[in-house]
């Protein structure tokens, strides 16, 4: 529904006056194409004076055709200078009443274009007297796309670039306009499709094989978490959207396939912050005949080829840190880390003395004399050791209550082959030798079924949250197999240097508009 002119600023009516009278004219504000030929950075990368330069008073030489966003305007008379920003950079242009007509010039152009604008330019390149790179349009020049809306006012100074929308909900709410006038957001997102790129190439060198698995399940599975829900009418079933592609990806190593990878949205129906977000992209990673320990070795070729490709460096910036991802990692076990951390040997201990340790001795907010063995050990470890791995570390060697699909530790009782690496204090990926022993397996479905069905409701049967068809999957044999999966929205963020995952997200989940 359109606003009410009550509704509209000044501006905005002012804007939709311009297109009427451009109508009016027979002048069509939205046309269906523009030929681009080339795009500002390219022409300021390439131009030369000595073979594009024409001579002075010439209309010729070095012919382009551009289009863009009008983001600066400058009128001096018969003439005119603004700024046209395209997806690579921006261009300085230059309009002559002779040029375009006088009618055209005095009428149209400096009548009813505004900043916002989105215009096409056919002319020629030359260096002004000022030294600027500028295309002078003189073939053709047309409106094509009227901006009824004015974008933020952008200053810039020698030192620094103002924009006037610094509010980060607006930013997020209205990301078109973000991206509109900020090229550093832009930047950010073409880093990501770059990192995803990479880390997508690299698995295909490997030998991998990318898949894609059902993102609608009956059951979900591969991680503890609360679903998203839903009904299909034609089946008359109820669905929930995949909070983990593991179990899928790991019936391919039943199949045949010896490396299978995806990158895609899970979704988790769970609280919002700085590092979380319902929906999000994980990369899951699962090879057959491999364990956690080679993953180890894998997972550090890939991050570091991946932050190598996007700074040309294996070193980043983050946080006031300087992270190393070229070096080699650090490897530090659950317990080991949790006792160096709080000076209290934690391994084999029961509920009641880890308890006792969180709430007495720690002082955590966050645990209550009821929780499981795992969630307290979650929470130390979450408050305590976490927060202090700033360069990658490999945490290895978890409990089983906190793994349920991770393979028994081959030496150590009482824990499984996993590790999580952390970054700047955040975990960045998890990885196991998979379990795949079906027996053992239902027994962990089983506990952890039960746990689910009274943190979700008591009414739920447990049998109805434990995978029959995995099961029956791996009774037909699965091979041994490492599995890795990496949180692609916070590795953007160390990689980019962004403190809020709705930073690298280009769309993120937010309350409701008031």
């Amino acid at each position: 529904m359109s606003p009410a002119p009550s509704e509209l600023s000044e501006q905005e009516q002012r804007r939709r006056e311009e297109r009427e009278a451009l109508e009016q004219r027979g002048l069509d504000p939205y046309p269906y194409a523009w030929d681009v030929d080339t795009h500002a950075a390219e022409i300021l990368d390439t131009f030369d004076d000595d073979l594009h330069q024409p001579e002075d008073g010439e209309v010729g030489g070095y012919k382009v055709s551009i289009a863009g966003r009008i983001t600066g305007l400058r009128v001096m008379g018969g003439s005119a200078f603004f700024d046209l920003r395209d997806e690579t950079g921006t261009i300085q242009v230059y309009v002559r009443s002779q040029d375009l007509g006088e009618e055209f010039y005095d009428e149209i152009f400096t009548e009813l274009f505004d900043i916002g604008d989105i215009v096409g330019v056919e002319g020629f390149v030359f260096r002004t007297g000022m030294g600027e790179v500028t295309v002078r349009a003189a073939a053709d020049f047309q409106l094509l796309a009227k901006a009824l809306r004015p974008l933020p006012v952008v200053k810039e100074t020698d030192e620094e670039t103002y924009y006037e929308v610094t509010d980060k909900e607006f930013r997020y709410r209205q990301r078109y306009v973000d991206l509109a006038v900020n090229e550093d957001v832009r930047d950010v997102f073409r880093q990501r499709a770059e990192l995803i790129s990479t880390m997508r190439s690299f698995l295909d060198e490997q030998g991998c094989l990318e898949v894609e698995t059902p993102v609608l399940q009956p059951v979900y599975g591969g991680a503890s978490a609360r679903p998203f829900k839903t009904h299909h009418n034609a089946l008359d079933m109820p669905l929930y959207l995949r909070i983990a592609d593991e179990l899928y990806l790991k019936r391919l190593l039943v199949g045949g396939f010896e490396g299978v990878y995806e990158i895609g949205k899970d979704f988790r129906n769970e609280g919002l912050s700085r590092f979380h977000n319902p929906e999000f992209t994980m990369m899951e990673c699962y090879v057959a005949y491999k364990d956690y320990r080679w993953m180890m070795d894998f997972t550090e070729d890939l991050l570091r080829t991946v932050t190598t490709a996007l700074h040309d460096t294996p070193i980043v910036e983050f946080e006031g840190h300087e992270i190393d991802l070229g070096g080699d990692w650090a490897r530090v076990s659950f317990f080991e880390a949790i006792e160096e951390a709080t000076g209290a040997d934690l391994y084999q201990a029961d509920a009641e003395r880890v308890y006792d340790v969180a709430a007495n001795d720690l002082g955590l907010d966050e645990v209550a004399p009821d929780m499981d063995l795992g969630g307290l050990l979650d929470e130390i470890f979450s408050e305590t050791v976490e927060p202090e791995l700033i360069q990658p570390t490999f945490v290895t060697d978890y409990p089983v209550a906190l793994s349920p699909l991770a393979k028994k530790h081959r030496e150590k009782e009482g824990l499984v082959e996993r590790f999580e690496l952390v970054v700047a204090g955040r975990e960045v990926a998890n990885a196991f030798s998979e379990l795949n022993d079906p027996q053992d397996q239902r027994q962990r479905f089983e506990a952890q079924a039960r746990q689910r069905a009274a943190e979700v409701d008591e009414d739920v049967d447990p049998d109805d949250l434990i995978d029959e068809d995995y099961l029956r999957a791996l009774e037909y044999g699965m091979p041994p197999a490492a599995g890795l999966g990496i949180g692609i929205d916070r590795l953007t963020m160390i990689l980019t240097g962004q403190e809020s995952i709705r930073d690298v997200i280009l769309f993120p989940l937010l309350r409701p508009e008031q």
